[in-house]
């Protein structure tokens, strides 16, 4: 299903006029990220070739749903201009539903329909519906969590389902299946439901955990409990996969026409390594186009964990249990577990559910909420000019007292061939203004940030473009791909502009190497210097052959140099050293202003030490961990030692030497470390890497944490495949 899913996505983002993002009555804010809003339900926009159909609320002053208007009584302009109705209907799900008589022939309507259009007969089908999803996501859900959701789902199928109801089953693991498509078949449903046990995909341990402390050297639980169970080199270290899923899933359902409720069964969300609002956002679009709304149930229930975690939990180690460490970060991982289910509900009209006794008591409101809607359509002109402009949409109804909610417009697509230069500028520009995430050309990003001097921090900006999305032109028997990359920097609150940097990149290979690098990752590294500070940088590359676009979205909190005490930088994990003088493969045209330094910390002894943006490695590779120490006066640099302390679930696996540093800045009081390690040495497995540096005969020691994955080497002959750069 996870391959139809992809070739839809494609498809309609070039054939199909895209919707608004956001609910008419969202607040556009480019800082902070988008806040939760109103908890009511909403209509959203659909469209298909040129026929655009609107899913419009009618209600009166008590609430209740206005019936029986017609088709006379709306008026609708885009862009100013007025509309001729083609398409209305009413979806009277309220009458259907007390009616009090079971459908005597059960209705099936495929989840996800190999048809590009959806047949009279499946119009027909769900029409005075209300269609809801039942989505166990097992991979965060563990075995009582998947036990309660399953309870609370078979209730609702046996006691709660109404004849109004059509109900689908799906789950995500490593990949999406749909076990139910809709129905009304009480009995198909609840043999779907059964197939929902406790297994591998749920047996993950809990995501909470104790921060380490100064002076500590282990962690109290491994954090791999909330990555997903596939392996792919772009979705180890974050929640992107989960939203991908359940995007995906969005644009499935986008096929069948009215209102989704998309009720998904979650033990949280909780986030690893550098965040990515763009895909949280992608799905939220997704949800919005295909009219559905997401309706978030933690199937942890009421949850009241005891302080320092239950048996399930490893015991706190060192000073965290004492000093509060350990209880207060196991409630803050709890509420972040929390916080995207809630922005995700939300932001799409539906609603998150937290601290549920029987989480069936979920039903009733998600029943309430999706009542009777019309559905109106127009068809626009053929001149329609694709150009990307956004198209308002107004929509009246003549009938006293009448409250109504719509969505407010759309996006033309564009034609990125036919684009002008200005033109695509213009495109980059709109991309990095707007408050829409762009997931058409995967990409991946990591940060650092090391210290130049006391008021000056370099923060290194590496990208990986997955060599699957690499568009190859053929030139005179040359291969040839160009990419722009951007990224821009703002001060966290006042929102202003404070660095920018903008590349493009050419890469011409001959047919030789093109042969040995064709299905190499293209790697882009830049960088900005910013004083201490809280800003946000948003980050989009973009292929120059279709003109697909990722953004990446993090904040960076660079707190201020510590006077008295040993500090640290980034971990930086790297399995790759390259020449610090470029390659005539790989040319750069630099347009923004970049971080003008004579040299970076990541360059040493004429190499620089490439970033794994991944942090996937195989056991061939050689390991280099690069990080810097920043000591205080009171400390010489002879006194200074590093090593390293790898845990696999909670469990020490190895630990180095302490070093001496391997370069040392006496005028800024910088140590550098460089230690490499085969990674033959270690088992297959996720590990905390754990930096430790301390000052020899003082009380001084400073500590930071990486994260990586060891994994069987995807190339037969176990050689790792050489990346562009």
């Amino acid at each position: 299903m996870t391959k139809r899913v992809r070739q839809i996505v494609a498809v309609g983002a070039i054939a199909g006029f895209l919707s608004a993002s956001t609910p008419v009555h969202a607040q556009q804010r480019p800082l902070p990220p988008p806040q939760s809003a109103p908890s009511q339900a909403v209509s959203v926009l659909h469209t298909e070739s040129n026929l655009v159909r609107i899913d419009v609320e009618v209600d009166d002053s008590s609430g209740k749903p206005i019936t029986g208007l017609q088709a006379s009584q709306f008026s609708i302009t885009d862009n100013g201009k007025p509309q001729k109705i083609t398409n209305f209907s009413y979806s009277d799900i309220e009458k259907v539903e007390t009616t009090g008589v079971e459908n005597a022939k059960p209705i099936v309507v495929p989840v996800d329909s190999d048809a590009p259009e959806v047949s009279a007969d499946v119009s027909d089908a769900v029409r005075n519906h209300r269609m809801i999803v039942l989505f166990f996501d097992l991979t965060s859900m563990e075995t009582d969590d998947l036990t309660r959701a399953h309870d609370s789902a078979l209730k609702f199928v046996r006691k709660q389902m109404t004849p109004a109801d059509l109900v689908a089953v799906v789950t995500f693991s490593s990949r999406l299946s749909v076990l139910a498509n809709f129905t009304n078949d009480r009995s198909v449903l609840e043999k779907a439901i059964a197939q929902i046990v406790p297994g591998v995909s749920s047996d993950l341990a809990s995501p909470l955990f104790a921060a380490a402390q100064n002076g500590e050297a282990s962690v109290q639980e491994y954090t791999g409990a909330a990555y997903t169970p596939d392996e792919t080199e772009f979705n180890v270290f974050n929640t992107d996969q989960k939203l991908a899923a359940v995007e995906g899933l969005a644009d499935v359902l986008g096929a069948i026409p009215g209102r989704k409720a998309m009720v998904e069964f979650t033990g949280g969300l909780t986030q690893t390594g550098e965040e990515n609002r763009a895909e949280l956002r992608a799905a939220t679009d997704a949800a919005n186009r295909a009219d559905v709304s997401i309706y978030s149930i933690d199937s942890r229930g009421l949850f009241a964990v005891p302080p320092g975690g239950d048996a399930t939990t490893d015991a706190a180690t060192g000073t965290s249990m004492f000093s509060g460490a350990s209880v207060y970060h196991q409630t803050d991982q709890r509420e972040d577990s929390r916080d995207t289910l809630a922005t995700l509900s939300t932001d799409t009209g539906g609603k998150a559910f937290f601290d549920l006794g029987d989480l069936s008591d979920a039903f009733p409101q998600i029943q309430k909420d999706n009542g009777g809607y019309y559905l109106v359509g127009y068809s626009l002109a053929a001149g329609v000019k694709r150009d990307g402009s956004w198209h308002t949409i107004r929509v009246k109804v003549n009938a006293h007292g009448a409250r109504i909610r719509y969505r407010s417009g759309y996006y033309a697509p564009r034609d990125f061939q036919h684009f002008a230069s200005e033109d695509r500028k213009e495109q980059l520009a709109e991309a990095m203004d707007s408050p829409d995430p762009y997931v058409d050309l995967p990409i991946a990003v990591e940060t650092a940030a090391f210290r130049l001097n006391d008021r000056q921090i370099y923060v290194p900006i590496a990208a990986k473009i997955s060599s699957s999305a690499l568009q190859w032109a053929e030139k005179r028997g040359d291969r040839e791909a160009s990419f722009d990359f951007a990224a821009e920097v703002r001060a966290y609150p006042a929102g202003q502009v404070v660095a920018q940097l903008q590349d493009t990149i050419h890469v011409k290979l001959g047919a030789e190497r093109y042969e040995q690098v064709s299905n190499s990752n293209l790697v882009y590294e830049g960088g900005v210097v910013l004083s201490p500070g809280k800003y946000r940088l948003k980050f989009l590359a973009r292929e120059n052959e279709m003109g697909h676009i990722g953004s990446f979205e993090t904040d960076l909190i660079l707190p201020p140099r510590p006077a008295a005490r040993l500090s640290m930088s980034s971990v930086l994990l790297s399995n790759e050293l390259v020449p610090i003088a470029k390659s005539s493969e790989v040319q750069t045209k630099e347009q923004g202003r970049v971080a003008r330094i004579g040299s970076t910390p990541l360059e040493m002894n004429g190499e620089r030490i490439i970033p794994s943006v991944t942090r996937l490695f195989t056991q061939q590779q050689t390991l280099y961990i690069f990080f810097q120490a920043y000591y205080p006066d009171g400390i010489e640099p002879r006194q200074l030692r590093a090593g390293l302390i790898f845990f696999r679930n909670g469990e020490e696996i190895k630990a180095t030497p302490l070093l001496m540093p391997t370069g040392v800045d006496s005028e800024t009081r910088t140590a550098s470390f460089r230690i490499s390690l085969p990674l033959s040495q270690l088992p297959l497995g996720r590990y905390s890497v754990q930096a430790v540096v301390v000052g020899a005969g003082t009380q001084h020691a400073a500590f930071g944490r990486a994260y990586l994955a060891l994994l069987e080497p995807v190339a037969a002959s176990g050689a790792a495949t050489p990346e562009l750069h």
